[in-house]
């Protein structure tokens, strides 16, 4: 999904700062650790002020609760709600002094579904980073920073095609109304739109890109 958004936004003739764990092959790709408040500090030093914030990092957990360790439990949340918090945190100053800019986190259906596969740590995590997502744009409005989430459901990454057995992909896809998942295209073309100059009056909103498997 990540690598879908930085393609596009290449496409789009925008300078991009891709991080990741790893190396990755784009230009100005960086090696972060988002769950590192220090490792975070240290590469937006280097970077400097930007327009755009899409957070996307994130890590898979199937366990429920009884299964679920207090370790998993802390790696799923710093990684998937303590990164996105450490990044707002780093490069909000720049976007509030410059009084523009779009910040874009990567929430998920299992927020509202409770996990139809997913988790219990990674659930939680994600229901917190749609929170953290009204909260930022209830914050950065006034400083003409936009704030949204999109909430995903079985987009065609590793977590669904080497997380998932063939027995729950078929059983998922029976229950999705366009018969299919999402293509990583589709996802970072909702980033695209969210980012827009023209998506200006469009803050706090959490867009549903589940090919109607949940309707509300």
């Amino acid at each position: 999904m990540g690598a879908a958004v930085v393609r596009a936004f290449l496409e789009d003739g925008i300078r991009v700062f891709a991080l990741d764990v790893r190396k990755s092959s784009f230009p100005d790709s960086l090696i972060c650790d988002v769950a590192d408040p220090g490792a975070v500090q240290q590469v937006a030093a280097a970077i400097g002020d930007v327009d755009i914030l899409v957070n996307n990092a994130g890590i898979l957990s199937n366990n429920k609760v009884e299964a679920s360790t207090p370790e998993e439990w802390r790696k799923v949340l710093a990684v998937n709600l303590d990164g996105a918090f450490y990044m707002a945190r780093a490069f909000v100053p720049g976007m509030k002094r410059r009084r523009w800019g779009r910040i874009v986190n990567v929430c998920s259906l299992a927020a509202k579904s409770g996990g139809i596969t997913a988790g219990t740590a990674y659930t939680a995590s994600k229901g917190a980073m749609t929170s953290l997502t009204f909260s930022l744009a209830r914050e950065l409005a006034a400083h003409g920073v936009t704030v949204n989430g999109i909430s995903p459901a079985y987009v065609k990454t590793p977590m669904v095609t080497e997380q998932l057995t063939e027995a729950q992909r078929t059983a998922l896809v029976a229950q999705i109304p366009v018969g299919r998942f999402c293509e990583p295209e589709e996802f970072a073309h909702v980033v695209r739109f969210l980012v827009s100059p023209l998506s200006g009056f469009i803050t706090g909103e959490i867009v549903d890109l589940n090919g109607g498997l949940i309707m509300d």
